[in-house]
């Protein structure tokens, strides 16, 4: 019992010491970086300790394709800039639907000042008035960013609604 005691005591130990050793590693990194492309890790790091986040600014944050005839693809850019003090970084970008597919600069820092885009491809698919919605997981203070594309898809056949029914 004693020796179990003693036994997660010393790992215990262990863990503290290397948790300290390296919170203070990778913020000592990430400081004395000179990389104009931080890691995912040492941005963070960098941003958290120093209470400065990366913000984003967008040229648009909603787009409407307008009257569509269904299964037509269609496709928009979404243009951002980094106003934050902080390097941006898009780690994650997810539709709320498969038929809309975003494309982004997987993990790719912005630096302050810079742009880059957001490519939204959407299949068509639907009927009448849809919506989709382009949440982006981000390093901003929010931590995440919502786009939305809009469309009318037109059914592909409306005969059977045009013709007026017999009596």
């Amino acid at each position: 019992m004693k020796t179990s005691r003693i036994f997660t005591l010393g790992i215990a130990t262990i863990a503290l010491s290397l948790g300290v050793s390296c919170g203070n590693a990778s913020n000592t990194t990430s400081k004395e970086s000179t990389s104009n492309a931080p890691t995912t890790a040492s941005a963070a790091v960098a941003s958290d300790a120093q209470g400065t986040f990366a913000r984003m600014s967008f040229d648009k944050v909603e787009h409407d394709f307008g009257t569509i005839a269904a299964g037509t693809p269609q496709e928009t850019v979404f243009t951002f800039k980094n106003i934050g003090d902080a390097p941006l970084l898009i780690t994650n970008a997810r539709s709320s639907c498969g038929c809309t597919v975003p494309d982004y600069p997987r993990n790719t820092p912005i630096a302050p000042g810079e742009t880059g885009e957001l490519l939204v491809k959407f299949n068509g698919t639907g009927i009448n008035q849809v919506t989709k919605t382009i949440t982006l997981t981000t390093n901003t203070k929010a931590g995440t960013e919502t786009l939305r594309i809009t469309a009318f898809v037109q059914p592909e056949s409306a005969t059977a609604f045009d013709s007026p029914l017999k009596k």
